[in-house]
């Protein structure tokens, strides 16, 4: 393979965005070409990184830099991930844990995790000037919640108590929904009535797990309702297929995603699951040892829905590095899903609308 192809095959399944997050300063030659049995190559999952919420999000927050100027704040972080973070801190974005950190009469933006409508009505207590960049998917399940409360159903949430988007969801409506994080926490359930429930679940969760969990309340609670559509999001289930996909071919899986990125996490044991004899996390290229690669001939790579394609494209660079240079893409998926971004955004100062309206993405 020339190296026209080895660049075309490490773009597919990547997320056309306009963000430029910068690269990190890279040590060549820091992971060597040691010889293996057989050739070298990467299988690169497709798709991979940034999902419409996220791009959206953290367009939101750019823009409003430099609608507004600095600082804007955000309350938590826009999305999980640490570069991310970091770059829009340098752009003058101050993130808070909570909105009573904000000066009054500041503009902030809510994260893409969503918040509970205590949070929204603390916010406009302190007169401030809120942009809610939640996602559309996780503003879904809101609403549903919602829905379901004011229909006397006892919620059964499915998620990861602690996590932003569960607490979002769950202030919807909280004396009417109990976290349910795992499929061993079905035989403690206490319910009101087992003939008036429905299930929910937090949008960045293992699919196979979530799935268990519904079967093993089903058991419990035949009468168990469903939601109108799935609630796992589309972007979550489709890099897990990319993974299940990649992960039988791999002697090695490298997730580039954040400790506290739910679906960056799943990926990862999502890999282990289904083949692959070993998978690790990593925020950045740098943090792939020497090590790892002893005995590797195919390495799968994949990313969370809120990872920059620029911190692939570095894990590329170090594998290549280190004989990796045949990249085979593997996919599984078309996205092309956009959404418009918050509506305090959509203008710009002037009145007219922005170019870039919907996200970050090149139309």
């Amino acid at each position: 393979m020339n190296d026209t192809q080895v660049r075309d095959q490490r773009t597919i399944g990547a997320p056309v965005v306009t963000l430029a997050m910068p690269r990190m300063r890279r040590q060549a030659g820091r992971l060597r070409d040691r010889p293996v049995l057989g050739e070298k190559k990467v299988i690169l999952a497709a798709p991979r990184g940034y999902c419409a919420g996220v791009d959206r999000a953290v367009v939101a927050v750019e823009k409003a830099l430099v609608r507004y100027g600095a600082p804007v704040y955000v309350r938590k972080q826009i999305v999980h991930n640490v570069h991310v973070v970091n770059t829009l801190e340098k752009m003058g974005a101050v993130f808070v844990e909570e909105v009573d950190e904000v000066p009054e009469g500041a503009h902030v933006v809510f994260s893409a995790h969503g918040v509970s409508p205590a949070v929204v009505n603390e916010a406009a207590d302190r007169g401030l000037h809120a942009i809610d960049a939640t996602c559309p998917l996780v503003t879904k399940v809101h609403r549903e919640a919602v829905r379901f409360a004011k229909q006397d159903l006892e919620i059964l949430l499915i998620g990861h108590d602690g996590h932003e988007e569960v607490e979002g969801t769950a202030g919807e409506a909280p004396d009417r929904i109990t976290i349910v994080n795992s499929p061993d926490d079905v035989d403690a359930l206490e319910v009101r009535d087992p003939d008036r429930l429905v299930w929910l679940s937090q949008t960045t969760l293992s699919v196979d797990e979530t799935m268990e969990t519904v079967r093993r309340l089903r058991e419990r609670f035949p009468n168990l309702q469903d939601p109108p559509s799935d609630d796992i999001c589309y972007a979550t289930q489709n890099r897990q297929v990319a993974v299940k996909q990649i992960a039988p071919q791999a002697d090695l899986v490298l997730v580039v995603g954040s400790e506290n990125s739910s679906n960056s996490v799943r990926l990862k044991e999502v890999a282990l699951e289904y083949g692959a004899r070993a998978a690790y996390r990593v925020d950045f290229a740098s943090e792939v040892r020497q090590e790892w690669l002893d005995g590797v001939r195919t390495v799968g790579v994949t990313s969370g829905a809120s990872v920059p394609e620029v911190l692939v494209q570095e894990l590329l660079d170090d594998l290549a590095d280190a004989g990796y240079r045949d990249v085979e893409a593997a996919v599984t998926a078309e996205e092309d899903l956009v959404f418009s971004l918050p509506k305090e955004l959509r203008q710009d100062a002037a009145g007219n609308r922005d170019a870039r309206a919907l996200g970050g993405r090149v139309r």
